[in-house]
């Protein structure tokens, strides 16, 4: 006998737009959810605005904006807005991030990570070339497709805190925006954005994959033998007048010559199957509220503030 069909309850759709489903995830910002898109009838990732500041919004809005086209870059396909409640569509990434494998695996063969540095420096040139510094480039922030054991699909994403360079930034005061141990050392003195900020991040990721240790801030980064050894180093340089850029790393990568080892890691789908419809609708509605009450209460401040 088959199993009796689930029924359906009535879910949140937001701006009459995108259908949440469940909640895969939770950012700097807000909390991510698997959606449908009503325009295209595909699933998407749904970032929900959280609790926020003035300045939250202001990245939450900048993010919106960007549209970064390039099969290495995730950024919104588009947003929504209802009752105090706004959303980010984009591509629903169904791998994990860098940071899951190798906290699964260890280091990574050479070659394999060969790649993943290929398709970051593809993303990051892509990025600067469009002017926007990213400011967090790191494992955690680099998703991946599900594509078993073969050669991995890399997507650099979260670009909450990315800025224009021909804009005001975000960050007034003595704050370094950032993530410790991917900082490049002029980060530390507080000095302007910088695309050879997110190439030093490059290259502790580049060291970290080869490692598989994350970085521990105030020691060395410690690059181990191989082809790759002079390129991450040259990421690496205190100096950010002696990096090369993004594209020009990109190009010298492709000189070497990395051999292929392995056996190379899987990276499976690790988003499991949507939850029975009634589970579904009663966690959103919930989440919806919460997310509702806490932007009434931030614009009721700053207004009372302002």
């Amino acid at each position: 006998m088959s199993p009796p069909r689930r029924q359906r309850t009535p879910s949140t759709v937001l701006a009459g737009r995108y259908e949440l489903i469940d909640r895969i995830g939770t950012g700097g910002m807000g909390t991510v959810w698997r959606a449908r898109d009503a325009r295209t009838g595909g699933l998407v990732a749904a970032k929900l605005l959280g609790p926020h500041d003035s300045g939250t919004l202001l990245r939450f809005v900048r993010e919106q904006g960007l549209r970064i086209r390039h099969p290495h870059v995730l950024t919104p396909s588009g947003w929504a807005a209802d009752d105090h409640r706004v959303v980010l569509g984009m591509d629903l990434v169904r791998g994990g991030t860098v940071a899951e494998l190798l906290a699964e695996t260890g280091p990574l063969p050479p070659s394999y990570a060969a790649l993943l540095l290929d398709q970051l420096l593809q993303a990051l040139a892509v990025v600067h070339d469009a002017g926007v510094v990213h400011r967090d480039v790191k494992p955690a922030n680099l998703l991946l497709d599900p594509t078993g054991d073969g050669p991995p699909f890399l997507r650099l994403g979260d670009f909450g805190v990315a800025v224009p360079l021909h804009d005001v930034r975000l960050t007034h005061g003595p704050a370094v925006v950032g993530t410790d141990g991917y900082l490049a050392p002029e980060q530390r003195d507080r000095s302007v954005p910088d695309p050879a900020q997110d190439v030093y991040a490059a290259g502790v990721v580049a060291t970290q994959l080869l490692t598989g240790r994350p970085p521990r801030p105030g020691r060395p980064l410690l690059v181990p033998e191989g082809p790759l050894r002079p390129l991450v180093g040259a990421l690496l340089d205190p100096d950010p007048t002696l990096r090369p850029t993004a594209a020009a790393a990109l190009g010298r990568l492709r000189r070497i010559d990395v051999p292929r080892d392995g056996p190379w890691p899987v990276v499976p789908d690790r988003l499991p199957p949507p939850p029975p419809a009634a589970e579904w609708a009663a966690t959103v509605a919930i989440g919806c509220f919460v997310a509702a009450i806490a932007l009434c209460g931030a614009a009721l401040a700053m207004l009372l503030l302002g």
